[in-house]
Formats: structure tokens, C-alpha cells, sequence
């Protein structure tokens, strides 16, 4: 039976996963839960076939392990693989799904990740992690102080004013509420010596990185939106152009054309997250400068600027930076000022 097998539809799972196994004709031979020893051994024993899963948690590490084991691995969007669900959602129901998804010869699928590559986007996202968790704990002492009347600007870099007026013996606040503030700047301070620190870590990398080097010479681009790229990102070369991977990072508008005219809205949002959110923010910061200075020699940004809201100007730059990043890393070459 076994041999008659082409595709193995997993549906994933902690403990529990579901098995579709379509044959040659396209019949489901079986479709059964199976535990995850039982699956690992189902992978190592099956003869090479084709592995088809959602691309989700976990799917990156098993599909490393279907690898390995000489099977072609198909990762699906799972955004893909909802159009195939018939009636009732349920595992069963979801297995075959992925399966019909996996047989659609214009169907798009996820690289699978190595290990390297998945340490990278570990660090990105224990940094951004961090930096959520510092920005909690300096909101949640401003809130507090602020009901005594220390009031303090946002941000890390005005902390030493709320740091100053606990230590101040002449301010009138209650005993506990220095002690709590005591605690929140111990918090504060330990979570920004980490930040610091993976902060340098990233710009070692982008140093000692070639490819990580040549994306920070892009205006608005540092090391920290360099490493979520490299980490993110799949082998740029798969696109066929800049617009595809900027359309990839939801940086292009959203269509709604029929009848053969076009109607389009804001940006589809439909892509990576952390990349586009970066871009944007390196984006603004670009703009800020421009604005301060009054203008800029790049006359394509500066008639921008002059013309846009500030965000719709950073959205329409954004897009132009991941286009900037497709072309310099398929071509090998650093960023020149036009």
C-alpha cells in the first residue's frame, strides 16, 4: 500500500497529528491520527514521496525531518489551504485540504527554513521581546507616578527623571510607592543592559556579514531591520522582481479590479510582519530628517514628502526600500545615492 502513496498531508500539531495519504490517483488511502513517535517513524520508514503541511509552527522543524529522510516537502500558507476545506472545519477535514492544496500545479509554497536561519529570527524576536517588556514596565511607572504628580516625557531616555524624583527624599510620595518604583527601575534597568547587548550583537553581524552589510548602506535601514530580513526573508532570488518581494511584504495596494478596471486601496498588509512594520518606521525616520533639513537632493523623495501625508509618504518609501533590498542583494552591490 505504501507504494501507491505519493503525498502525506499533515496536519500539525503538539501530540496529536493528523495523516492524509492521497495515492497516485489522486484517492485517499487513509486519513488517520497518529502520535508523534508514530509520525516520525511513518517519516523515516515511508518510501520518498511528497510531504505536504500548513506552514506554521513546528512545520520548518518536520519538514527538516522529511528532508532528511530523502521526501519532498511542500509548505503551504495556511491562508491557501482554507479554500479547500470542506463543510465542517475539523483535523480530518484539514489533512484533506492540505493535500487537495498541495496537488494545484500554480500553487505557491514556503522554503523551508535551516536551523541557522531560524537561530537568527530567535534572537530578532527576543529582542523585539525585550524591548516590548521595557516599554510596559517604563508605561506602567509613568501611569503610577503620574498619580502623585511626577509627571515624565515617553521613553527610556527620560527615565532618569522618574528615577530622580523616587530617590528624592523631598518628594512627597508614600513609602510603598518608592519602594515599588525601586523595583520597576531595577526591572528597567536589567531588561536595557539585555537590550544593549543583543543590540551589539546585532551590529557585530551586520559588520562582519556581507550581506547584512550592504543592507544597512540603504538610507533608513540598520542593523536591527537588516537581521529581521535575513532572518525572515526567503532566498531573495525566488522573486522575479522588487515589486514581487515588496507585494510578499504587503507593501503594495490592495486590489479590488473587475471587469477590467482597476480599483485600488491601501496597502494589503498581507505579508511579514516585523520586515514591513521595520521598513515603515526606518522609512519615517528618513522623512524626519528630510523635513528638518527642509528638503532633500533626492528630488523624487523631496516632491513626495511635499505633496503626501507624513505615513502615506513612509508607506510609498517603504516600498521603495524592499525594492532597493531585492536589487541589492540579487545583483551583489551596495547602495549609491542617486
Amino acid at each position: 500500500m505504501t507504494s501507491k502513496i505519493s503525498i502525506l498531508a499533515i496536519d500539525l500539531a503538539k501530540g496529536s497529528f493528523q495523516v492524509c495519504a492521497v495515492g497516485q490517483d489522486g484517492v485517499v488511502v487513509f486519513n488517520r491520527a497518529m502520535s508523534r513517535t508514530r509520525l516520525a517513524t511513518l517519516l523515516a520508514d515511508h518510501p520518498a514521496c511528497i510531504v505536504a503541511m500548513e506552514a506554521c509552527a513546528t512545520s520548518h522543524h518536520w519538514g527538516r525531518f522529511a528532508q532528511s529522510h530523502g521526501h519532498e516537502v511542500r509548505l503551504v500558507p495556511a491562508a491557501y489551504v482554507k479554500p479547500f476545506v470542506k463543510r465542517q472545519k475539523n483535523d480530518r477535514a484539514d489533512a484533506e485540504a492540505i493535500a487537495e492544496a498541495a496537488m494545484r500545479p500554480t500553487m505557491r509554497f514556503v522554503a523551508v527554513k535551516s536551523t541557522e536561519t531560524q537561530g537568527r529570527a530567535v534572537a530578532f524576536r527576543t529582542h523585539q521581546c525585550m524591548v516590548r517588556q521595557r516599554t510596559q514596565l517604563i508605561n506602567a511607572l509613568r501611569g503610577h507616578l503620574a498619580e502623585f504628580g511626577l509627571v515624565a516625557p515617553k521613553g527610556p531616555a527620560r527615565l532618569k527623571l522618574l528615577e530622580n524624583a523616587l530617590a528624592d527624599e523631598s518628594t512627597d510620595l508614600p513609602e510603598p510607592v518608592r519602594h515599588m518604583g525601586s523595583i520597576y527601575v531595577e526591572q528597567i534597568a536589567r531588561l536595557t543592559e539585555v537590550i544593549d547587548r543583543l543590540s551589539d550583537e546585532l551590529e557585530t553581524s551586520s559588520k562582519t556579514d556581507e550581506q547584512l552589510r550592504r543592507l544597512c548602506t540603504i538610507p533608513g535601514i540598520g542593523p536591527v531591520t537588516a537581521g529581521a530580513v535575513a532572518a525572515f526573508a526567503p532566498d531573495l532570488d525566488t522573486f522575479d522582481s522588487g515589486r514581487n518581494f515588496a507585494a510578499w511584504l504587503g507593501l503594495v495596494p490592495r486590489q479590488r479590479s473587475t471587469g477590467g478596471k482597476a480599483r485600488l486601496g491601501s496597502v494589503s498588509k498581507m505579508g511579514q510582519t516585523d520586515i514591513r512594520r521595520l521598513l515603515i518606521v526606518g522609512a519615517m525616520s528618513v522623512i524626519r530628517w528630510v523635513v528638518r533639513r527642509g528638503g532633500s537632493t533626492n528630488r523624487w523623495l523631496a516632491a513626495l514628502v511635499a505633496r503626501k501625508p507624513k505615513m502615506v509618504a513612509a508607506v510609498a518609501l517603504a516600498n521603495k526600500m524592499a525594492r532597493m533590498i531585492w536589487a541589492l542583494s540579487t545583483k551583489q552591490e551596495n547602495y549609491r545615492m542617486a
